[in-house]
């Protein structure tokens, strides 16, 4: 197991709460503020449904686990955890939830995109449930979401949204080449970024790489910076990771900026391993996280930074789920607390939020900052 969660999950009290509890993992408890009279009555209890067990989200889902706990931990009061072991088929999915919905008072999860749209398809969303992820409906764009639902995962086509708002604002009216391989996540993040440019009088040329095993096809590489030379794009945006971006700025012209999302950092902060360092990227701009960029941040260094095992490596988009569960035991604490209303400095970016009683229209929007890579690591870029 990449991090040694077992400690953070070591306190099994078991509490009554407003619900009766359900059979979980792992369910710890906090008495409510102020209650002298019966202390272990907590203002409201929370389940986090994760699939620990599964293999393809497994170390997804632990990580995720340890960054709630850990905001959990410092900040409970009022408050119960209940960590339920939740398979990641939708129909086990959908079935832990129902249950889950009627012993707690905020559910949290869950982290497939086939189990949340399962559990939206049920109709049966009645509890507050901060979703991990966004619902695929296979292009049914006319699908409502309930109001008692609030996805906040984060989301690589919300990133090239905001980027596409960034350039925008520098670069139209003009032309950008937007570059993807065939996978799924490459293409919906370039399509986002297609579509939010485009109503900012941004015009892009989608470009779908051709791909040699882990290598970026080198005729298709020529052709670009052919294209470049003779249509003369005034960016690109290169929704990629970082090899395959390293590998167009070695093909291309250096000048032209390149903008891109989180995907293109898979570096760690305070990494001081000069080979892990990228200087091909060197003036490449993106997002990323606080919780990777600005280490430095207040809101960043009051949290427990992971631990890892001696022999193995740290993951940056483990790190990110792991902040991503910080963030999210925040929000469901101010949903507890029964506000509708609020912002949150988190350590995945600034987080605005509208949900709960009374809101028939949820939102949420998280602003993360900009970055750019200098000596072959990425930092803040100053000017924004």
């Amino acid at each position: 197991m990449l991090y040694k969660w077992a400690k953070l999950l070591s306190l099994a009290v078991l509490l009554n709460g407003l619900c009766p509890p359900a059979q979980a993992n792992t369910t710890i408890a906090a008495a409510a503020a102020g209650d002298v009279a019966n202390p272990t009555i907590p203002i409201a209890s929370i389940a986090l449904l994760l699939p620990s067990r599964s293999g393809p989200l497994g170390a997804a889902a632990e990580a995720l686990r340890a960054g709630f706990v850990a905001a959990y931990e410092r900040d409970k009061s009022g408050l119960a955890l209940t960590v339920i072991e939740a398979a990641d088929t939708p129909a086990d999915m959908l079935s832990t939830y129902l249950a889950a919905s009627e012993n707690h008072d905020i559910l949290v999860g869950p982290l497939s995109r086939t189990g949340i749209t399962a559990i939206v398809r049920s109709g049966k969303i009645v509890k507050p449930t901060l979703a991990l992820t966004q619902p695929d409906f296979a292009g049914d764009k006319e699908t409502a979401l309930p109001p008692q639902l609030l996805p906040i995962g984060l989301s690589l086509e919300a990133e090239a949204r905001q980027v596409a708002n960034w350039v925008s604002a520098d670069f139209a009216p003009g032309k950008a080449f937007v570059l993807s391989t065939s996978t799924a996540w490459q293409r919906r993040a370039a399509s986002a970024f297609v579509q939010q440019a485009l109503s900012h009088g941004l015009h892009s040329a989608q470009m779908t790489l051709r791909t040699d095993g882990a290598m970026l096809n080198a005729a298709g590489l020529a052709q670009l910076q052919q294209r470049i030379q003779s249509e003369k794009p005034q960016l690109l945006f290169a929704a990629l990771n970082a090899d395959q971006a390293r590998q167009v700025r070695s093909a291309i012209d250096a000048e032209i900026p390149i903008y891109g999302i989180s995907q293109l950092n898979p570096l760690l902060p305070n990494d001081n391993n000069q080979e892990h360092r990228l200087p091909e990227l060197d003036g490449v701009r993106l997002l990323d996280i606080p919780w990777l960029v600005q280490p430095d941040h207040p809101a960043v260094m009051i949290y427990p930074r992971t631990i890892s095992d001696p022999d193995q490596q740290r993951n940056a988009d483990l790190e990110r789920l792991y902040a991503l569960g910080i963030d999210a035991f925040r929000i469901a604490r101010e949903v507890a607390a029964r506000n509708t209303a609020f912002q949150v400095d988190g350590v995945t970016g600034k987080l605005d939020v509208h949900f709960g009683i009374g809101v028939d229209n949820p939102g949420f929007e998280r602003v993360e900052p900009a970055a750019v890579y200098r000596d072959g690591v990425v930092v803040p870029l100053d000017e924004r």
